[in-house]
């Protein structure tokens, strides 16, 4: 494997995370609890990891704003048209899959 600088892991990482959200932003039909049943994370976790990068590098982001980021628009409009109510199947994979 090519030993990459810090700048080039950095611009790799980068360019992954933003295809990642934007396959996130071309599947709103896959709702958050399903991929915390399926990988123990969702968008909302994203959002928290990226204002506490921003934190963590000095810069100022509000939660809202780094979930924005993240769902590509307000998170209350996102929930408004992309997030039905869970189902009590789903409400009950993710109960199960807490106490694993």
């Amino acid at each position: 494997m090519t030993e990459l600088t810090q700048a080039q892991q950095d611009q790799l990482d980068a360019a992954a995370f933003r295809r990642l959200l934007k396959h996130l932003d071309a599947n709103k039909d896959v709702q958050n609890i399903d991929l915390m049943i399926l990988s123990g994370f969702c968008r909302n976790c994203l959002s928290k990891w990226y204002k506490k990068a921003a934190d963590d590098a000095g810069l100022e982001m509000s939660d809202m704003d780094a979930r924005e980021r993240v769902y590509g628009m307000p998170y209350s409009e996102w929930k408004a048209n992309h997030q039905p109510k869970a189902t009590a199947e789903q409400l009950a994979a993710f109960e199960a899959r807490q106490h694993k």
